[in-house]
């Protein structure tokens, strides 16, 4: 009976992670985050009028000062995939304290979706065992916006 092949040796890669700072930046005068009006302000500066949803982080420091935006998802007219793994991503590279969520709603009416409900749990609890807080998640419309902290629904 003959012995079987070995199997050739399974390559593992070594690698090394780091951020890399984009070439632009936006000035936050305030320099702290006290209120989720403060956060949408600067949301709405870095999503702009986007025609499709688009999901972001924002991180802190420790005194809730912004540290980072980050693009987390793009996507359609009415959704947008996300999933805790890419959400904390950024958020753990850059040693952030804890994160506010924020999504656009193209439609203009910032009304949060079950959806939208159900995703904020799933952050916040992800969050919570990694010791990153989520402290809010906003929804951008029109010319408004909607905290979920604020309406108890997180």
């Amino acid at each position: 009976m003959k012995e079987p092949k070995p199997s050739p040796a399974k390559r593992v890669q070594i690698v090394s992670l780091q951020m890399v700072r984009e070439r632009t930046s936006i000035l936050y005068p305030q320099r702290k985050i006290t209120r989720p009006a403060d956060a949408a302000e600067l949301f709405r500066q870095f999503i702009g009028n986007c025609d499709r949803e688009v999901f972001c982080i924002m991180t802190l420091d420790t005194k809730n000062q912004p540290t980072a935006l980050h693009e987390v998802s793009r996507g359609t007219l009415n959704a947008s995939l996300v999933h805790p793994r890419e959400t904390f991503k950024l958020a753990i590279i850059s040693n952030a304290a804890s994160i506010i969520a924020c999504h656009n709603h193209p439609s203009g009416l910032p009304d949060p979706s079950r959806e939208d409900v159900e995703l904020t749990e799933r952050i916040r609890d992800a969050g919570s065992l990694m010791g990153i807080e989520l402290l809010d998640h906003l929804v951008l419309g029109e010319n408004r916006f909607a905290s979920m902290k604020e309406r108890g629904l997180m």
